[in-house]
């Protein structure tokens, strides 16, 4: 997490691109281009684990914005 939030605030340049930014992790910068941050540990987790577990952290990651890796590993291990 501390990574995210050394990198995210060279990625949201303005409250206006920070409204700009949609589920996911999905964000915009000033220029108008799209990005995505994804965790490394996210594709892992997806990967190794059923389908049960994928599921829940899927649809604990939905309603983000900023991705929160303890929520995600949170709905993981259920």
């Amino acid at each position: 997490m501390a990574r995210l939030t050394r990198i995210a605030p060279c990625l949201w340049f303005d409250g206006q691109a920070e409204a700009a930014a949609q589920q996911c992790g999905w964000l915009k910068d000033r220029f108008g281009l799209s990005w995505q941050v994804v965790p490394s540990m996210l594709p892992e987790l997806l990967l190794r684990g059923d389908a049960k577990r994928s599921e829940r952290m899927m649809q604990a990651r939905m309603p983000m914005l900023k991705l929160d890796i303890d929520a995600l590993q949170r709905a993981w291990r259920g």
